[in-house]
């Protein structure tokens, strides 16, 4: 096992050093991010000297080259509009974006697997074909479009929920998370949903078709030739199989979350990190955006780094020792 994580580890790097290539090359390419930030009427020493003091006056190769000096100490940048070190501008957003994507994968878990064994057992029920249906409007459903039907109905028709902005939040070990708070639940609501649908889609498809494949399987039937309970074969016997490819699907899909909750933080005016970076990039924040970008990658990698641990766990036949990477 700590061979494996090792050698992942080593891979990481490798994932890092490509990104960081790819992202600052293609973030180079897109404007003078000088025009944006300096005064229409300033003249061309002014914008000389601003392009001078944020360093754009180096040549591509040579800005990369202090960009991955100063990144291997831990410093990615100074973000060009706030005037600070754009990791501690991610960090800050980061609370809101994580607890977002938790309560949306927490919804999609607790809804999903639940509706997908019971369409999964009992197929031909009328329910059963209704949560089937839903599940393929879920997928089909545009993200921004949810969203605006979710304000227009619980927010401005019924008035039951906020339609933006983040609640009252609670101190935790230094993170301010609003969802420990009423209001702040209530506030999360909304974008949490919105977040979740396709996901929750996702798990109940997937459960279904799990357990529609292992019902016939033969553990099950012996399980039951035993004289189990059903609840035991079901809770004990089918659960722990089906839940090996979805702890796969439901980590994988965590990351997704995290990484593409821009258009859903845009929609509610979510304070976190995707409405940050999508400011960052009309206003040219190289920084923050390579930064953001960085973080989610290596977000990534921890994730799927936990997930193969924790199949690995749930399977035994898998030896991570042995794996080939």
């Amino acid at each position: 096992m700590l061979v494996y994580i090792l050698r992942r580890l080593a891979q990481t790097v490798l994932v890092l050093a490509v990104t960081s290539a790819l992202v600052f090359a293609g973030i180079f390419l897109v404007g003078d991010p000088v025009e944006m930030l300096v005064n229409p009427q300033a003249d061309q020493i002014e914008r000389d000297r601003a392009r001078t003091a944020l360093g754009l006056d180096k040549p591509m190769l040579v800005q990369y080259g202090l960009f991955v000096k100063n990144a291997l100490s831990g410093d990615l940048g100074t973000s060009f509009v706030y005037g600070r070190p754009a990791i501690d501008v991610i960090v800050e957003r980061m609370p809101a974006t994580l607890e977002l994507a938790v309560l949306a994968m927490f919804i999609s878990i607790a809804l999903g697997i639940p509706l997908g064994l019971y369409a999964g057992l009992k197929p031909d029920t009328a329910l059963s074909k209704a949560i089937m249906a839903g599940s393929i409007v879920g997928f089909s459903l545009p993200t921004f479009w949810v969203g605006l039907l979710l304000i227009m109905l619980f927010a401005v028709q019924l008035g039951w929920l906020p339609s933006t902005g983040r609640g009252p939040s609670v101190d935790v070990l230094g993170l301010e998370l609003s969802i420990l708070h009423w209001e702040g639940l209530r506030h999360a609501l909304l974008p949490a949903f919105n977040l979740a649908l396709f996901k929750l889609s996702l798990i109940i498809r997937l459960t279904r078709a799990q357990v529609r494949e292992n019902v016939l399987l033969d553990y099950i039937r012996f399980a039951r030739a035993k004289g189990l309970t059903r609840g035991r074969v079901l809770g004990v016997h089918l659960l722990k199989n089906i839940m090996i490819p979805l702890v796969t699907v439901i980590g994988l899909e965590l990351g997704s979350v995290i990484a593409f909750a821009i258009v859903t933080e845009s929609i509610f005016a979510w304070p976190g990190m995707g409405k940050l970076v999508i400011d960052s990039i009309f206003q040219l924040d190289r920084p923050v955006v390579v930064a953001y970008l960085m973080i989610t990658v290596a977000m990534f990698i921890v994730i799927n780094l936990v997930v193969d641990v924790l199949y690995s766990l749930l399977d035994p036949r898998v030896r991570l020792e042995a794996a080939k990477v």
